[in-house]
């Protein structure tokens, strides 16, 4: 299917042809994952959609990296409320020697009490191949690290950090023989060129889960005025991200709440096999109860 079936032809078409592809691949499952934010804010980064650069003045919650017990304790509860698959998030660019250690640490103590199932993914930025491999003895399951958009337009959205080095890091991931999330934001002002050139990327990778985020704009911000995607365009990017990467877990995570509101349903439609559930890292999520509801009305079960 061409890019200009994707943004013109009728959407009904498009979301018969994804959900057939989708249920091809996963049946009548979804997989929830949750994530953790482990250190929040002060980030040295000056990405002009990020709540958390010390570049903007939004205001949110910051804090240094939580210890050992409260990662414990938030870990546990997102385990317990029957999401499986737990990701610790830190701001920043990459995490200093010390701040690795600890994480490592932590997890090895949180994972060590983890349930069968329990899964515990890391998103810590930037890292060599050294730091990625003392993460994944360390028990971490994947790693994750957005491409965000295409090469082309990322500098538009960020210039204290180049794409093909964010790039180098998940194709580290990669070679480790390890498994990377990896995917992006939408509704920065990125044209279908740009999501394309993002979701073959992603295609020439092998990411093996991929989330998709959709803009929602945080007041303090340089695009705070950035009006929200309407619906249809979303659920078209589902659609275009499902059908480039058939195998891959498509993931729906940030601006749900603000794009979808009581319409989460249409999602599995147009693809999409996977959910954050849960809090996102500066803003309130829809709780993994509610997920769960929806998911079962739709005749579908939550991996494990």
């Amino acid at each position: 299917m061409h890019l200009d079936d994707i943004v013109h032809a009728p959407l009904e078409n498009l979301l018969d042809e994804a959900e057939r592809v989708r249920t091809d691949s996963f049946g009548k499952t979804v997989d929830f994952c949750g994530i953790v934010n482990i250190k929040s804010g002060r980030c040295a980064m000056n990405c002009r959609f990020c709540a958390q650069s010390k570049h903007h003045h939004a205001v949110i919650e910051t804090y240094p990296l939580r210890n050992a017990d409260e990662l414990r304790s938030a870990t546990r509860s997102l385990w317990q409320q029957g999401v499986s698959r737990v990701g610790w998030v830190a701001s920043g660019c990459s995490p200093e020697p010390d701040e690795l250690a600890a994480i490592i640490a932590a997890a090895e103590t949180v994972l060590n009490d983890a349930g069968a199932g329990s899964l515990c993914c890391a998103s810590l930025g930037q890292l060599d191949t050294a730091s990625l491999t003392r993460l994944k003895q360390a028990g971490f399951c994947r790693y994750h690290h957005n491409l965000e958009t295409s090469e082309r337009f990322y500098p538009s959205i960020c210039s204290s950090q180049r794409w093909r080095d964010r790039l180098a890091t998940a194709e580290r991931v990669k070679a480790l023989g390890w498994e990377i999330c990896s995917g992006g934001l939408f509704g920065l002002g990125e044209t279908w060129e740009d999501r394309l050139d993002l979701a073959l990327t992603l295609q020439k990778l092998e990411a093996d889960s991929v989330p998709l985020n959709f803009y929602n704009a945080v007041p303090g911000t340089p695009f705070a005025g950035l009006p929200p995607l309407d619906i249809e365009e979303a659920l078209r990017i589902t659609v275009l991200f499902r059908l480039t990467l058939p195998k891959a877990a498509i993931r729906i995570c940030g601006g749900r709440p603000k794009i979808f509101a009581e319409n989460g349903e249409w999602l599995f439609r147009a693809g999409a096999d996977a959910l954050m559930t849960g809090d996102y890292l500066t803003t309130s999520g829809i709780s993994p109860e509610s997920d769960r509801k929806m998911a079962e009305r739709c005749g579908l079960t939550v991996r494990r």
